[in-house]
């Protein structure tokens, strides 16, 4: 079985810092990137509250402690120590430019044959590969949220990439506990085609006065068993990251159905992004207040 003993993790927001959590609470070494001091202090203090409910949801963690979680990782704004990392996971955001830049800085630094894991929710893995050296070591790793508690990460094959990178990938997320579901590269992959859609449909139902965002989420937690509703999801990931990703599905596909709600646009206008700012369709100011306290 395939593994690595340290990786690399570009961006420290909520799904870098849940990656660098996940990996260094079963004992990898993990060098964590940002270009800015601020979001590796962040995830340094979101590292340390969210252990404690992955120390009580998952008893089999062979790190126990936090203290060791914190010393499997090196928080960095540089790309000195990647030189001897065999495998990176980048996670900025779902900006075509600023990836390709951070594609074009790794290449400096990386080893030709170090493996390129692309966690995007809808940027083409075909195109991250096309400015590599060796597009064959680009695969597609879209992990779900909360990383430490989920165990499906889509992966997905690019035009370049190689069997050997897949079966490295694969036997990697094996090794940590997750299960990982092959798909070809489009648009959207399959969760995002699908999940987008349905968040700007629920948003579309809210801003015509269907419903109210807690009955849209209620419907589907009561009626279809889903144990969040759509749009505390859309809060959740972030409705930047939301109406980013559904631009990528509009402009992809050339189809009116992916046409972003006028209401998600005034919403990241107004800077009420979900939870991470504190207020999205639901409030969690209290939430955050506690979490600082």
């Amino acid at each position: 079985m395939h593994t690595f003993e340290t990786i690399g993790i570009i961006g420290a927001g909520v799904m870098g810092s849940d990656l660098a959590l996940d990996l260094a609470s079963q004992g990898y070494q993990v060098i964590l990137k940002d270009i800015h001091e601020e979001a590796l202090d962040k995830a340094k203090a979101k590292i340390r509250e969210d252990f404690k409910l992955v120390k009580l949801m998952k008893k089999e963690l062979p790190v126990k402690e936090i203290e060791q979680v914190l010393s499997n990782i090196m928080f960095t704004t540089t790309y000195q120590s990647f030189h001897a990392v065999p495998f990176v996971i980048e996670n900025i955001t779902e900006n075509w430019e600023a990836k390709q830049q951070v594609y074009l800085e790794l290449q400096e630094h990386c080893q030709e044959d170090t493996i390129y894991g692309v966690n995007t929710s809808c940027i083409s893995i075909t195109k991250v590969g096309a400015v590599l050296p060796r597009p064959e070591n680009a695969i597609g790793m879209h992990f779900m949220n909360p990383v430490p508690l989920k165990q499906m990460v889509e992966i997905i094959k690019g035009y370049y990439t190689s069997e050997d990178t897949i079966r490295k990938i694969k036997d990697f997320l094996k090794a940590v506990g997750k299960k990982p579901v092959l798909v070809n590269d489009s648009p959207g992959f399959v969760t995002n085609r699908v999940l987008m859609p349905m968040i700007n449909e629920c948003i579309w139902a809210v801003h015509d006065g269907v419903a109210a965002p807690q009955d849209v989420d209620k419907i589907f937690r009561l009626g279809f068993s889903h144990k969040m509703g759509p749009l505390a999801t859309a809060d959740l990931i972030g409705l930047d990251t939301i109406l980013n990703s559904i631009l990528v599905l509009y402009e992809s596909y050339n189809d009116p159905k992916y046409r972003p709600c006028p209401l998600l646009v005034k919403m990241v206008d107004a800077g009420l992004l979900g939870k991470k700012s504190g207020k999205g369709f639901f409030d969690y100011t209290s939430v955050l207040a506690h979490s600082h306290a």
